[in-house]
């Protein structure tokens, strides 16, 4: 069973959020006298089949969990959207990114908590199909709680993953 949230932010702040970001898109273009300019391989049509998507292990993550870049390059300066899956059980510690994101459940049940330490209590669960919008630099945590999710996250790169405490950094323990 998923449990109700309290809601933060309402449709009407996402309206916002999206509404100023196309003024400002809008806003870029007419000074420039012309069309922003497209990201590379994005001046044709694009579409993007699940049975295309590539996935792969991430150094950031867990080793079980994948990743797959579906449009843009994240690790460059531009938007990109990227797939997040996450098997079951798995916990991924707090962290942060200091680029503002839209995460869009995909599939299965994405278990996310705000704050600097892993709490169980403050985990909210989001369905398929629900929407959230992180800020930049805010610390959270997710857990695969109730069997594998897919999450889809877009965002203005460079992609970006730092872990409040560095001993929970996959990286780190690679590295030794």
């Amino acid at each position: 069973m998923i449990s109700r949230s309290k809601r933060r932010h309402g449709p009407s702040t996402l309206l916002v959020a999206v509404s100023g970001l196309l003024a400002a898109s809008q806003s870029a273009a007419q000074q420039g006298g012309a069309s922003r300019p497209h990201q590379p391989g994005e001046s044709a049509f694009l579409a993007v089949l699940p049975e295309h998507i590539e996935w792969r292990a991430f150094p950031a993550f867990p080793p079980s969990v994948r990743l797959a870049v579906i449009v843009g390059e994240p690790e460059g300066v531009g938007p990109y959207t990227i797939r997040v899956k996450v098997p079951g059980g798995v916990k991924l510690a707090p962290h942060r990114h200091p680029e503002d994101r839209v995460y869009t459940v995909i599939s299965g049940v994405f278990y996310i908590g705000l704050g600097d330490h892993f709490d169980e209590s403050h985990l909210q669960a989001y369905p398929p199909g629900s929407v959230i919008v992180l800020p930049g630099g805010t610390s959270h945590y997710h857990w695969a709680r109730s069997g594998e999710y897919v999450s889809q996250v877009s965002a203005i790169g460079p992609l970006g993953l730092d872990y409040v405490d560095s001993h929970d950094d996959p990286r780190r323990t690679a590295k030794e």
